[in-house]
């Protein structure tokens, strides 16, 4: 008996350690990957004519795609080559501006 005692005791110190462990995978680790998965298909999926905000805060018009790089305007006849995953944010091309907004 005193060996299962000594056992139980162990599994009782590190209980809370395992618990630990699964509340900080499901409240920290599995929404972020999610998150990441979801951006990763936004970029993904960016074509021609999309406005994009870019990771420096600069926003633009898609004018054409590649593998892993976008040509974006950022002002007329500017044109740069930015790689895919400085994209933070895909806008979308019909949304009305927010200080055009009535309401």
């Amino acid at each position: 008996m005193p060996a299962d005692a000594g056992t139980m005791g162990l599994l009782m110190q590190f209980a809370p350690f395992v618990l630990i462990i699964v509340l900080f995978y499901f409240l920290l680790i599995r929404p972020q990957q999610k998150a990441q998965k979801a951006h990763a298909a936004k970029i993904n999926a960016v074509k021609r004519g999309d406005v994009v905000v870019l990771s420096s805060g600069m926003i633009g018009k898609v004018t054409r795609v590649e593998e892993a790089e976008v040509n974006i305007e950022i002002a007329p006849s500017v044109n740069v080559r930015v790689v895919k995953t400085m994209i933070a944010d895909i806008r979308n091309r019909t949304a009305i501006a927010a200080n055009d907004a009535k309401g």
